[in-house]
């Protein structure tokens, strides 16, 4: 059982509260990046072929989005997918994930004051080296983390033991 299946929905509801307070996100907030992201991922060159093969209903796609982020961002428990699977099979490699993490970071940095731009960004990073990970590793490759190292190049949260 996880820490917020333990306390409930009022401890869910609390935790959201907080992460509100703290950086400012809300969930219109969470619409308006969303919406600005998909609108310049559609429009770019490498990344938005991509896109535009796999998603017909731009409107049910921004809807799910607006749900995983409100999930990652505010831990409201929102969306119930599974991206992993969702982004086994795409052809994209590095490049295509430091591009989309640019686009977003720009998005963020454009529309979010700053405490919820650092909030979205690290999790951000933190998305884009799971799904890459799970890229190689169905591909046969060993990758390490690129997103979440510090100014020190030192990987981090992550733990190496050896």
């Amino acid at each position: 059982m996880s820490d917020l299946e333990a306390g409930g929905p009022e401890r869910r509801a609390r935790i959201t509260a907080d992460i509100m307070t703290k950086t400012g996100i809300d969930e219109p907030m969470i619409e308006r990046l969303v919406r600005l992201f998909y609108q310049r991922i559609q429009a770019e060159p490498v990344l938005g072929p991509i896109f535009a093969t796999r998603v017909t209903d731009w409107e049910h796609h921004i809807a799910k989005l607006c749900a995983f982020w409100s999930s990652v961002a505010l831990m409201t428990g929102r969306y119930h997918g599974q991206p992993m699977g969702m982004h086994m099979a795409l052809p994209v490699s590095g490049a295509h994930f430091d591009r989309w993490l640019e686009l977003f970071e720009g998005t963020v940095a454009e529309v979010c004051p700053p405490a919820a731009a650092a909030h979205f960004m690290e999790r951000a990073r933190r998305i884009a080296d799971s799904l890459e990970l799970g890229i190689a590793t169905t591909q046969g490759r060993i990758d390490a983390p690129r997103h979440l190292r510090s100014q020190s190049g030192q990987l981090s949260g992550v733990v190496c033991s050896g």
